[in-house]
């Protein structure tokens, strides 16, 4: 569901996109395992010339996804302060960076000494090992009681509740994934003690018009291109190998983004 390439026809009464333009798309429609595929012209974004194709294939739906998290669902400018989970993930090593480049004070969570490392490079301020502390009570430390502005909450249910406590007077709660299993039902009184704003965002409402596509992606691609944002892109494959490459990827033998390379 993510692709890179060169536009190498168009059908009639296309004006969006020409011959020999280069283009990403990211989401509906799958088939991005071949070596042409056939696209809506309005899903297709312009892919500037100082972005590789590796890197515009790689970055574009978690970028995307960055962009409506940090720059729509919540606005995050400097003086802000944001607690990101899972920060060294694809989505969490954006946000991170990105945020940081808006001049907030970033706080991000992660699993391991490893991945807090990478979350450092990335841009957080303070790095909070979930596995070892807890999330809320290093919080309210690094904040001196006051709280985050916004969370960005992509673990769900192991999560949930102690994200909300974190916040500050008139916070967001942003929730953006559940692997760990949906969130407890939430009575509404519970936002009531601090006015608090809880959404649950879909890429697809935010980018639901062709000039919200191009807005966000070409924010994504000048951030890229600027040196603000750093796509990890840590494994290629040749397209025949793509089985190979879901197995190392099961078997947690890869990091970052994986490309698949057309054979020819």
């Amino acid at each position: 569901m993510e692709a890179a390439g060169v536009v190498t026809a168009v059908g009639p009464g296309v004006t969006v996109i020409k011959v020999g333009d280069s283009v990403a798309y990211a989401g509906a429609p799958l088939g991005s395992y071949s070596e042409e595929q056939i696209l809506p012209a309005n899903v297709a974004v312009p892919v500037p010339p100082s972005i590789d194709y590796n890197v515009a294939a790689s970055v574009l739906l978690k970028g995307t996804t960055a962009q409506m998290l940090l720059r729509r669902v919540f606005k995050v400018e400097a003086g802000h302060t944001i607690l990101v989970h899972a920060a060294a993930g694809g989505v969490g090593s954006l946000l991170c960076q990105w945020g940081k480049a808006l001049g907030a004070t970033v706080i991000g969570t992660v699993s391991t000494e490893q991945k807090a490392a990478q979350a450092t490079e990335d841009g957080c301020d303070h790095v909070i090992i979930s596995t070892k502390e807890d999330f809320v009570a290093r919080v309210n430390e690094i904040t001196g009681g006051k709280g985050v502005d916004v969370v960005y909450d992509s673990i769900g249910k192991d999560t949930f509740q102690g994200s909300l406590s974190t916040l500050k007077t008139r916070g967001y709660m942003v929730s953006f994934g559940s692997p760990s299993g949906t969130p407890d039902p939430l009575p509404l009184s519970d936002l009531f003690s601090k006015s608090l704003f809880l959404t649950l965002p879909s890429l697809l409402h935010y980018n639901s018009t062709r000039e919200e596509l191009l807005q966000s992606a070409a924010e994504l691609f000048e951030n890229v291109a600027s040196g603000a944002l750093k796509a990890r892109v840590n494994h290629s494959y040749p397209l025949s190998e793509a089985a190979q490459a879901h197995a190392d990827l099961e078997a947690r033998k890869t990091s970052g983004s994986i490309v698949l390379l057309p054979d020819n």
